[in-house]
């Protein structure tokens, strides 16, 4: 994950995001690829604690140096598209984990990202949400996102189109289910 995220570069071998080589980039540019061609959801949510949905939402096109107008908007719709429109003003704390990691979600979409990396997205959340959620990404893969999804737990693995097995950081196995 962390060699997709560019927050790592390989020893070996190449590894190219949308025609840049990224061992050839400078922090700088990492930093921007990071922001516009990657979206991160993390386990643990990772949202500001005294920051509103939306403005949790915002961050990434704030850095992006988006106007305000504009972040606003995008931000709405992103909520919105996780069915959180009614939650935009709600802090972490006023939020359920499945909300919060929908928060999460539309902040690493926020950008349009050409891949989205979920470590764990499931791992805090009972079985109920994890399910919701799993049909989120499953929205998110039928409207056309790349999604690389990172889980422990066999019936998550199970909704993928492709299972990679990875053990002792070698490829163990590699099936496409659907």
């Amino acid at each position: 994950m962390n060699l997709i995220g560019c927050l790592d570069s390989p020893t070996k071998g190449e590894y190219w995001i949308n025609g840049n080589l990224v061992s050839d980039m400078s922090d700088d540019e990492l930093a921007r690829i990071r922001n516009k061609e990657i979206g991160f959801v993390f386990q643990t949510f990772n949202l500001l604690a005294r920051a509103t949905a939306l403005h949790n939402v915002e961050l990434p096109l704030i850095y992006a140096g988006m106007r305000s107008a504009e972040r606003n908007e995008q931000a709405h719709a992103a909520l919105a598209s996780v069915e959180l429109g009614d939650r935009v003003m709600h802090r972490p704390n006023e939020l359920s984990g499945g909300q919060r990691q929908r928060v999460a979600i539309a902040r690493a979409l926020v950008n349009n990202p050409s891949i989205l990396l979920a470590d764990e997205p499931t791992g805090a959340l009972d079985s109920k949400t994890s399910v919701e959620i799993m049909h989120l990404f499953e929205k998110l893969h039928e409207d056309g996102n790349t999604i690389i999804l990172v889980t422990h737990e066999p019936e998550i693995a199970a909704r993928a189109h492709r299972i990679i097995t990875i053990r002792d950081g070698l490829i163990e196995k590699d099936e496409r289910i659907k």
